[in-house]
């Protein structure tokens, strides 16, 4: 039954991420619809991490030190491969004439007394290299976080956060696809290379989820250990994201403000909603002193 779940899950994500990097021939895309996706995703993604991933991970690991600092290392890890690989460049990187360059984006959406934005004459301030190689990196683990959420279950069979990782990437993964093929597409490769490599990209988290979910039960008497851990470490790569890459992305602009803001809340409310559903549907007596499903293992 969750394999069955997590291989739905990962059918859709990949789906959603091919349409992402099709997205540019397909549409016309613009800087505050962006931007406006990106407040919905961070707030999801905050909320998933704080609501749903760290919670679950203290009752599996049965200690709250052992969970925060394993969400500190997937934290710093992120944070660490986004500094070296500067992937996660949302903007679009193609001109036309409803879309924006990268120099305009900075010009137009940010406020110079927080951000500075370097030369971008003609050239991205990141590597070919670096932005896939950390997209495929954080993607996988993207999965690894998937298969985990679903792989932690309660009495009644319901996937404790297993909807809510899987909206999050849902609406995340698209933003991915786009920022390479955008870039693919502003330095001259052929659309039928840029579908090659948005197939491969698309293919990436179900590859994860699925290792995972096949070789987790070989832990035996661990697998809640390392499920705790991989939910742990999963809340701190979610954190990161949402606090270290996307939310600044629209924090810094000086338009939209009001709506940014009511979509980052509805983002939160939709990760809120998820787990208080959850919450509500377990059989009385059932629930632990956290305040969440009990969890058992998977048959």
């Amino acid at each position: 039954m969750l394999f069955s779940q997590l291989t739905v899950y990962c059918v859709l994500i990949a789906l959603a991420s091919l349409f992402g990097g099709s997205l540019t021939s397909l549409v016309k895309l613009t800087h505050r619809r962006i931007q406006l996706t990106l407040s919905l995703v961070s707030g999801v993604m905050l909320g998933v991490a704080l609501l749903a991933l760290l919670p679950h991970s203290i009752h599996l690991l049965g200690s709250p030190e052992t969970a925060l600092i394993t969400c500190l290392v997937g934290l710093l890890f992120m944070f660490f491969m986004i500094r070296m690989f500067h992937f996660h460049q949302h903007d679009l990187a193609v001109d036309s004439e409803h879309t924006h360059t990268q120099k305009e984006l900075c010009d137009h959406a940010h406020d110079h007394h927080h951000v500075h934005c370097d030369d971008h004459d003609g050239e991205m301030d990141f590597s070919w290299l670096g932005l896939c190689f950390g997209l495929a990196v954080h993607t996988i683990i993207d999965g690894v976080a998937l298969a985990a959420a679903v792989q932690t279950t309660s009495p009644i069979g319901y996937s404790i956060g297993g909807l809510g990782v899987f909206l999050a990437i849902l609406l995340h993964k698209p933003l991915d696809a786009l920022s390479i093929t955008s870039l693919m597409s502003a330095k001259g490769w052929s659309p039928s290379r840029q579908l090659i490599v948005n197939v491969i990209f698309c293919l990436m988290c179900p590859l994860g989820a699925m290792v995972f979910a096949m070789t987790v039960e070989q832990y035996g008497q661990w697998r809640d250990v390392v499920l705790g851990f991989a939910l742990a470490f999963s809340a701190g790569i979610f954190l990161c994201i949402s606090l270290g890459d996307l939310l600044p992305e629209v924090h810094f602009h000086s338009h939209d403000r009001v709506q940014l803001s009511i979509m980052l809340l509805l983002g939160v409310l939709v990760a809120f909603m998820i787990e208080l559903t959850h919450s509500h549907g377990a059989a009385p007596g059932q629930l632990p002193a956290g305040g969440g499903s009990e969890i058992v293992r998977s048959e």
